[in-house]
């Protein structure tokens, strides 16, 4: 087996380097065999991954947070959803939002998630595809996307997607609050501010052919798994292999249904859909542009800018976790 190790040392507010050593200290104890490379940016990490996956390494281990996680999955992927490789996908989590592992039953004890990634059990999960624009194009505001526009690009999340709020959220939690007064509590004041702050505005959807316009939007999370952010829950329907994504759908919200909204997307209970917050599925969902609020955000950090069409990968990645057998 040939380990690749993606290493970012300024994760975790710069203390994920302490745990290098630690690391290849068990790999060297257990004779194994493998390389690594130390990142100097997110853009780093998935160049490093995509030279990876084409020298056909049998295990691809991103060690960081959530953004290098998410930048080392998207070089297992060309543009049109297909694996470049048969690489499988590890990760050992030295970040401070560990939605990712929660969600994939990672541990994130580094001896015990180093352990199991030597055991090279692995599950196949869906992952997001969102054809998305890279800057904000005031020619494309009101337009669907557009793949020949020289604009566009594609990029993948395994977690969860965010139209509305979620990019001036994650600006402001990943600002340096949560190291200070912890991630959960970072999170939240985060969002209290963003709430503060933002303007809902108008969004033209399509999910699944269905077009309509939906009014005062403060955030529409699409995603698969049940952890969005640093405690923010979504319990879903959604099971292994289903191509659907959930689509939480926050609007209409006044000052004083603040209390019951942040309770609902805290609780990670059931609720019942009503003119402010609901749920649904989709397979395909398409968000025009919009000079409200064009950015998009997903698996932790803005990334890009609508429009933007999300979908199902061609092909699922092969994840190194705790697998379950029934």
């Amino acid at each position: 087996m040939r380990y690749f190790f993606i290493l970012n040392p300024g994760s975790g507010g710069g203390k994920s380097r302490n745990n290098f050593k630690r690391i290849f200290a068990i790999l060297d104890h257990e004779n194994i065999n493998y390389e690594f490379k130390l990142t100097s940016s997110l853009e780093d990490a998935y160049a490093i991954s995509l030279e990876a996956n084409k020298k056909g390494c049998d295990v691809i281990v991103a060690v960081g947070g959530d953004g290098t996680i998410n930048r080392v999955l998207n070089g297992f992927y060309d543009a049109l959803g297909r694996r470049i490789s048969s690489s499988k996908l590890a990760v050992i989590y030295t970040g401070t939002s560990p939605d990712f592992c929660k969600s994939y039953n990672i541990p994130l004890k580094i001896d015990h998630a180093v352990n199991m990634l030597l055991t090279g059990k692995s599950k196949k999960i869906q992952v997001g595809k969102v054809t998305h624009a890279c800057f904000y194009d005031q020619g494309l505001d009101g337009q669907p996307i557009n793949i020949k526009n020289e604009n566009v690009k594609t990029s993948y999340f395994a977690c969860c997607a965010n139209i509305g709020l979620g990019a001036s959220l994650a600006r402001s939690a990943n600002s340096g609050i949560r190291k200070y007064i912890g991630d959960y509590a970072g999170t939240f004041v985060a969002l209290i501010k963003t709430l503060l702050n933002y303007k809902a505005c108008n969004f033209t959807v399509n999910f699944d052919g269905q077009k309509q316009v939906m009014e005062k939007v403060f955030n529409i999370a699409v995603g698969r798994t049940t952890f969005i952010a640093s405690g923010i829950k979504v319990k879903n329907d959604l099971s292994p292999g289903d191509s659907r994504f959930y689509n939480l759908i926050v609007k209409n919200m006044r000052f004083t249904d603040w209390l019951g909204v942040v309770r609902k997307v805290y609780s990670g209970k059931e609720f019942v859909n009503n003119d402010i917050i609901s749920l649904q599925y989709a397979k395909f969902i398409e968000v025009h542009g919009s000079s409200g609020n064009p950015e998009l955000e997903f698996d932790g950090d803005p990334r890009g800018f609508l429009p933007c069409l999300i979908e199902t990968a061609q092909d699922p990645l092969d994840l190194i976790c705790e697998v379950y057998y029934e």
